[in-house]
Order: structure tokens, then C-alpha cells, then sequence
């Protein structure tokens, strides 16, 4: 695998094939700055084509996931200077790209959610493809009661929580803790504590183990196309996926192992 690059607000942990991504701003409750957003950009460039890095764990130091916008941050670079609409709409777009691109990286996405989950935060939860939350994790998308929509994270939201619930969420600010996050779809699972959550995350990891890095990531494709095309499109997307994979050095290890009933290489790795 290439050079991790330097990074200042996020620490990057690599073990074998997970690379944990800690965003580490813990005395401001590892809020979204700039200079965070564009670290994350640059670690998931960095590793998107690495196929012997299965997945990506994302979690905050501290105890807490992250408190969601640099407000104080936004407030002196917006509000406080000189910045126009277009300005202000650019810098907002820029954590809508980093959305999109961490929702479809190839690697398989894992979001540890403890302590709060705020605004765009909660957001981040939403786009994990498998979120692990404590039962006393805290939730709330707060942008209106600070006179703000929540812009980028409104389509991952509703996506994930469906439209009638991501009215209440977003128009009422509501509270709520992990058993209500799982309920309604934000997490996948529920940890009684910090120490149940790693070990939830270790069942979770032992399964991704099995399955072929480049099988997850063009099944992670095809889920999206099917979003976004028409159904015969996707299919034929979907198709020539699978002929990819079939032909590929991986695919005939899956099917010899099957077929010689053991483990494929890569399985455990």
C-alpha cells in the first residue's frame, strides 16, 4: 500500500487491512472545520484504489463523534468578514463533495458512533455502510434552531431515514439517543458502552474479512447506479460488474475455492 499522507486533525491507524480515521479535534468536540474536511478529502483520494485496504472505520477522540459544524469557525470566515453568498454557498458545497465521496468510496465504511452525533455529524452517520452507535450516543440535526438548513446532509439523511422522518428530525431539532437512532435507521446496531462498540466493530471487521475486497467494492457501485438509472441501465451496469469480477483473479478464487470446498485467499486477511 502507498504512503498514508500527513494529516493534523484526523490520526489515521492502520491494521492490516482497516485503516481507522479518528478525527481528533477533541476540545471542540471534533467539529467540522476547513482544514478538516480537506484532510478527510485527501485520505480517502489517497486510499481509494487500494483494494488490500478493506475498510474504513470512522470514529472521534474523546469520547464523542463529532459535534457536527465549526460554527465559531464558520461564524469569523462568514459572518464576521467579508464573504458573499457565492462564497459562503461554495464552502458549503465543498462538505456536500466530501459526503458524496465518502458515501461511495470503494472500501467498506464503518461509522462508530459515541458521545454526540450533531448536525452534520449525524450526517456522517447517515452514510455509513454499517454504523454502530452506544445507547447513549446523543443525536440531533440542530441547523434550524441555529437559523440554518442542514444543505448538504438533508439528501443523505432522507435517503437513509426516508422522507417523513427526516421532516420531524430536521423541522424539530428533536433529541434523541442510540435506541431511537436505530430504530429509525440511522444505526445498524446498538452497543450497551464504548467497550461493546470495539467489539461489535471486531464482529463486523471478522465478516468483512470473508468477502472479497473487489467484490464489496463493485457491489458498493452497482447499489449506487441503481439509484440513479433507469432499471435497465443498472442491470446492464450491474451485468457487466459481475462479468469483471467473474473473470477477474479474484473472482476464480472465490469460485475454486467453493468449488474445492475451502477458504479463498483472501478470506481472514
Amino acid at each position: 500500500m502507498s504512503k498514508l499522507p500527513a494529516t493534523t486533525l484526523l490520526e489515521l491507524e492502520q491494521r492490516g487491512s482497516v485503516l481507522t480515521i479518528w478525527l481528533n479535534r477533541p476540545q471542540a468536540k471534533n467539529a467540522l472545520s476547513v482544514e478538516m474536511i480537506d484532510e478527510l478529502h485527501t485520505v480517502l483520494d489517497a486510499v481509494r484504489e487500494e483494494r488490500a485496504l478493506r475498510t474504513l472505520v470512522l470514529r472521534g477522540r474523546g469520547g464523542v463523534f463529532c459535534a457536527g459544524a465549526d460554527l465559531k469557525g464558520f461564524k469569523s470566515g462568514h459572518q464576521d468578514g467579508a464573504a458573499d453568498a457565492a462564497s459562503v454557498a461554495r464552502d458549503n458545497r465543498h462538505f456536500g463533495d466530501l459526503m458524496l465521496k465518502l458515501n461511495e468510496q470503494p472500501q467498506v465504511v464503518i461509522m462508530l458512533v459515541e458521545g454526540a452525533a450533531i448536525g452534520g455529524g449525524l450526517g456522517l452517520a447517515c452514510i455509513g455502510d454499517v454504523t454502530i452507535v452506544t445507547r447513549e450516543a446523543r443525536f440531533r440535526l440542530s441547523e434550524t434552531s441555529l437559523g440554518i438548513p442542514p444543505a448538504q446532509i438533508a439528501p443523505f439523511v432522507m435517503e437513509r431515514v426516508g422522507l417523513t422522518q427526516a421532516r420531524r428530525l430536521m423541522l424539530t431539532g428533536a433529541r434523541f439517543t442510540g435506541e431511537e437512532a436505530v430504530r429509525v435507521g440511522i444505526g445498524h446496531l446498538l452497543a450497551e458502552d464504548a467497550q461493546d462498540l470495539d467489539a461489535q466493530c471486531e464482529q463486523v471487521l471478522e465478516q468483512i474479512a470473508l468477502c472479497a475486497p473487489g467484490a464489496n467494492a463493485v457491489t458498493k457501485s452497482i447499489l449506487f447506479e441503481a439509484t440513479r438509472r433507469p432499471r435497465a441501465e443498472a442491470l446492464d451496469f450491474a451485468a457487466r460488474g459481475f462479468a469483471d469480477c467473474m473473470l477477474s483473479d479474484e473472482g476464480r478464487e472465490g469460485v475454486a475455492a467453493f468449488v474445492e470446498k475451502r477458504r479463498p485467499a483472501w478470506a481472514g486477511r
